[in-house]
């Protein structure tokens, strides 16, 4: 077994004896990522007396070679394991996606929507219309893996220890996930707040827009960060970050989850 980057090990705390000890919340880190890029937003949480589960996605967080040999499927089945922990242990459940991560907190909204109170997504990547990606089914069979993208942080000294590459049949699964979520948003009807870098270099902002104007959620908004770039949870926006999560979650946990009409 390959060994995990100092750092980027799963983390988890329990809730407060008390409100807000009683809403569960799971942040999931985005591709080539892990746990360090999330890891600051989760402990703020907890502190704050909220239940934080955030898992380590299969693959991540050790070389990148071992992320080549995993799909999609394994990393909602992680974030899903995390999830059902939260519902065992909470009255209500919030979800946080950042990036990659977000596509998994959409997905999980769509195929649980009876038991997500909430969807907090901080730069939610579905989509790029970078036009070299047309060329991944052939690229991915002559090589394993183009330079990475990590570290995506305007503030000094931000590091989120991502892979140096990016390995490319993972990447084409990260592609198939995004289709099929965006093709089911209008079943997202969880209340849904997302926070989008006005200067990201990863993930271009109309990801923001696409999510907002599709889903199914009557109670949804976007808010913008002046200050960061991608990794957001790191940079300078990372308080307002917190902020505004534990007042969302605090906020929807009172509401209860939508009610789901499976024939809509």
């Amino acid at each position: 077994m390959a060994q995990v980057t100092p750092g980027a090990q799963a983390w988890s705390a329990d809730g407060a004896s008390e409100p807000p000890g009683d809403v569960g919340i799971l942040v999931v880190h985005g591709f080539t990522g892990n746990p360090v890029s999330l890891r600051p937003l989760a402990e703020g949480l907890a502190e704050r007396g909220f239940a934080v589960a955030l898992p380590r996605l299969p693959g991540h967080g050790t070389r990148w070679q071992d992320l080549q040999r995993t799909t999609w499927h394994d990393w909602v089945r992680e974030a899903a394991a995390a999830f059902q922990h939260l519902r065992s242990t909470t009255r209500a459940q919030v979800l946080v996606g950042l990036s990659m991560g977000g596509a998994i907190a959409l997905h999980l909204a769509q195929t649980r929507a009876a038991e997500v109170a909430g969807l907090v997504l901080i730069n939610p990547w579905l989509y790029s219309s970078d036009r070299r990606l047309k060329a991944l089914p052939l690229l991915k069979l002559a090589v394993p893996a183009i330079p990475g993208v990590g570290n995506d942080i305007c503030k000094p000294g931000g590091d989120e220890k991502p892979y140096p590459k990016v390995p490319l049949k993972a990447l084409a699964s990260v592609l198939a996930l995004q289709r099929q979520v965006r093709e089911r948003l209008p079943q997202v009807l969880a209340p849904t707040l997302i926070l989008t870098s006005r200067h990201d270099h990863v993930v271009e902002p109309a990801n923001s827009a696409l999510v907002l104007d599709s889903i199914g959620s009557p109670d949804s908004e976007q808010r913008w960060l002046e200050h960061s770039y991608h990794v957001a949870t790191l940079d300078h926006d990372a308080p307002q970050i917190l902020q505004a999560t534990a007042d969302f979650a605090q906020r929807v946990a009172q509401l209860g989850v939508p009610k789901y009409d499976a024939g809509c």
